[in-house]
């Protein structure tokens, strides 16, 4: 487990940046924390990492937005809109659990709630907010 003080939008983006440098393909990266954390700021720059050079969004009411053009196809998830893992099951998302590149999930705590916790080959990644500026953010990697 690491964990890391960011100070800004641009700090959150370059920590997820270094991460997408290390990524391969099949990895699943899980979001967690509350609106306005930092989390969609961390995903561009998975993004980045990756090389993909589209604008990064948050796919919430799209539930996902595919990025090629990188080294690796990026598959970002939002479960915002929805609020059980049933619902999410429901909404046909088992195929990005286990990609062809690499999926990173907003919201993943709707899907892998405290009671059901995430597979262990799944990377976690929880944003704190400390203050306006400041997030603790902890990566728990996968196995």
């Amino acid at each position: 487990m690491a964990t890391f003080i960011s100070h800004s939008p641009d700090e959150t983006i370059a920590l997820g940046e270094r991460l997408g440098l290390e990524l391969r393909s099949g990895q699943v990266i899980a979001l967690c924390g509350e609106l306005g954390a930092g989390k969609t700021q961390f995903v561009k720059g998975v993004a980045s990492g990756l090389g993909t050079s589209a604008r990064v969004h948050s796919p919430t009411f799209a539930l996902v937005n595919v990025y090629a053009g990188g080294r690796l196809r990026l598959y970002h998830l939002d479960l915002y809109r929805l609020e059980t893992p049933e619902q999410i099951r429901s909404a046909g998302l088992e195929e990005y659990l286990a990609p062809v590149g690499v999926t990173v999930i907003e919201w993943a705590e709707r899907l892998w709630p405290a009671d059901q916790p995430a597979p262990p080959a799944v990377t976690i990644v929880k944003f704190e907010t400390l203050s306006e500026r400041e997030r603790r953010i902890t990566l728990e990697p996968g196995a």
